[in-house]
């Protein structure tokens, strides 16, 4: 039995989506200076994702990409090279290149209203002052996909949020985050595999 139906240009000239194919897309921003950065941590998850299922992230257009099958479905996981503030490019991008549906794509981002190492998934919602979700809403013309956010604390003082959001982790922080890591990675497999409200009872 084929685990994965074939794409067809309709009569109408499109594609029929790829059901069982799903567009994780962890934000952050492309250079070195950062890499461990509590604005990263999209890029961060994606990577440990990567290591336990052993893809590879390759160049590719707008995005690095690295891809999975997991129980007959299909993981493409990207990772923006456009910086975080045109997020959205990379991601509409390749949900058109592999004729994802909106449903299946789940983002990841940090979230400053959250305690670290907390875990919150939304089926849509507002970008909460995100500027790459901001940019994913504009560009998808929609707030109505999954977003996976990662609290990063907000110990910052007035006017340094920009700061602390392109800072790096503290060496405390980074123990927090290393035990947490897994858990995020669960998520993500548990959104592909369950389903978005599952997963927001599981890790809510």
């Amino acid at each position: 039995m084929k685990l994965f139906r074939f794409l067809f240009p309709g009569n109408d000239g499109t594609h029929q989506t790829n059901s069982m194919k799903y567009l994780i897309a962890g934000l952050g921003n492309i250079g070195e200076e950062y890499e461990n950065t509590r604005h990263n941590i999209g890029f961060a998850a994606l990577d440990s994702l990567a290591v336990e299922k052993q893809a590879v992230f390759q160049p590719g257009r707008y995005a690095h990409t690295a891809e999975f099958t997991f129980k007959g479905k299909t993981f493409l996981l990207i990772k923006p090279t456009t910086y975080m503030n045109v997020s959205g490019k990379a991601v509409k991008y390749w949900m058109q290149k592999e004729h994802i549906p909106q449903s299946n794509l789940l983002v990841i981002t940090d979230d400053k209203n959250l305690p670290l190492g907390k875990l919150r998934i939304r089926k849509s919602g507002s970008d909460g002052g995100h500027n790459g979700l901001k940019n994913i809403s504009e560009v998808l013309n929609s707030q109505n996909y999954a977003r996976l956010r990662f609290g990063i604390g907000n110990n910052f003082t007035e006017g340094r949020q920009v700061d602390f959001v392109l800072g790096e982790w503290s060496n405390e922080e980074k123990k927090i985050v290393a035990e947490k890591i897994p858990h995020l990675t669960d998520a993500i497999l548990s959104f592909v595999m369950e389903g978005v409200d599952r997963a927001m009872n599981k890790f809510n």
